[in-house]
């Protein structure tokens, strides 16, 4: 249980929260309580031009949310955030911290929460703090990675090497056409994360209790929303449906299943990095990935792919988040969903996460990876599934009569082919491998 700070300045319903709550010890993202104060913030200023709160009360409020929305009281939100799911007690203590610091004659009710109720301006709250982390640090990141594996895609495009299906040697390919693929894979997540941005965006603001709008001035929302696009250059808008808005989180729900499968690419282009670069002398080693610490304790010079091994735990703790928020998106009961707190402990823990991670493998990995071009160019001869380039000649059984015989004696599939009695015009025409790899490429 969290103990009570002395210089608390939340009040009694905050006091019964943590109370009720001794779960993990943990509060509710520091982004959603930002969002909180600014909801408020704007809350305020919008119910003065309507003429509901006097203009130089308004005023007071919204200078005390600003602080909150600043981060200047994260320490005054204490409420675990396993709490109730609508985010009532986090509201709440919003309100009530607010309400202290604007003055004795603010009623954390009457005044702060004008217009609002949890069940409107949490889920928006949360909402908005998730479109924050995509927008300024999810897709920034992503770039950052895509640019980085692109650029090391263009530098290996010439570095020759086995392909290998099921872990098998197949026919040729280049590293920078590894790398481009991975690109690929970190720009189309960029998309699918960017594609959930326009219904985050869309809050429930406005539907007070359950969608109605009950104890809410009809113009308040959009005035409300308005401010905060322009304060923050976000797409923040109306619902589609108010009641949707209120009942269900899949927007929440959606948005983390974007960043689910931007962590299912970051596993496999890990995973590739370092079984490419396993070795140095019994691996594969195609690729040598910057040293960055020991790699053991007790085997000295030992280096081991640290930020592939961080990625994929990140990875799959992304995954367990999503887990989590599928089930709680499930929770949406008649008129609201139930889960929103750790709804929005899971989506933000993911968005920080991915954006770390993508960081590091940019910076602290792919930027700095270098390729083993004699140890490729040796793979790509060894590969007998070179002999693919063979079947227009000689058709496919007998050049899969020549591959079992290099296979066999473990002589050069040249050699073998040239016994068999394919000239060396045919082979020099087949069996170049740089071609073999880029086959509609011109010379």
């Amino acid at each position: 249980m969290r103990s009570i700070s002395r210089d608390a300045l939340w009040g009694a319903e905050t006091d019964k929260a943590v109370a009720n709550f001794p779960v993990s010890g943990e509060p509710i993202p520091a982004a959603v309580a930002r969002w909180l104060g600014r909801i408020k913030a704007a809350a305020a200023r919008v119910n003065a031009e309507l003429g509901l709160l006097e203009t130089e009360k308004a005023e007071r409020i919204a200078a005390a949310a600003d602080r909150v929305a600043g981060g200047e009281l994260d320490d005054q939100f204490p409420i675990d955030v396993f709490q109730t799911g609508s985010g009532t007690s986090s509201n709440m203590n919003a309100n009530e911290v607010i309400a202290s610091l604007a003055g004795e004659d603010v009623h954390p009710n009457d005044d702060v929460n004008l217009g609002q109720s949890s069940n409107d301006v949490f889920p928006s709250a949360v909402h908005l703090a998730a479109l924050d982390e995509l927008v300024n640090d999810v897709l920034p990141a992503l770039a950052r990675l895509a640019d980085s594996l692109q650029a090391k895609a263009a530098e290996l495009d010439d570095v020759v090497k086995s392909g290998r299906t099921h872990l098998m040697d197949a026919v040729p390919v280049t590293l920078g056409q590894e790398f481009s693929g991975y690109a690929a894979q970190v720009r189309q997540g960029y998309e699918r994360v960017g594609s959930t941005l326009e219904r985050l965006g869309r809050i429930p603001l406005g539907g007070t209790a359950v969608g109605t709008g009950l104890n809410t001035h009809p113009e308040f929302a959009a005035r409300v929303r308005a401010r905060l696009a322009g304060e923050t250059g976000l797409l923040i808008s109306a619902p589609a449906d108010p009641f949707e808005a209120q009942a269900a989180r899949d927007a929440l729900v959606e948005a983390s299943g974007a960043l689910k499968t931007v962590a299912v690419s970051l596993t496999k282009i890990a995973n590739d990095l370092r079984l490419m670069a396993s070795g140095p002398r019994a691996g594969l080693a195609e690729i040598t990935l910057p040293e960055l610490q020991k790699g053991s304790s007790i085997m000295p010079g030992k280096v081991n792919p640290v930020i592939p091994e961080v990625v994929t735990q990140v990875a799959a703790q992304v995954i367990g988040n999503d887990a989590a928020i599928t089930v709680g998106g499930m929770q949406g009961h008649l008129e609201l969903n139930v889960f929103v707190p750790m709804l929005a402990r899971n989506l933000l823990h993911s968005t920080k996460l991915l954006a770390s991670a993508s960081r590091l493998l940019a910076e602290r990995c792919v930027d700095g990876i270098e390729a083993n071009r004699e140890t490729c160019e040796r793979y790509a001869e060894l590969t007998l599934s070179a002999a693919t380039a063979l079947n227009p000649y000689i058709g496919y059984d007998r050049a899969t009569e020549i591959v079992k015989a290099a296979a066999r004696s473990g002589r050069p599939l040249r050699e073998v082919a040239r016994e068999a009695g394919v000239d060396d015009e045919t082979l020099d025409r087949a069996l170049d491998y740089r071609a073999m790899a880029k086959p509609h490429q011109n010379p």
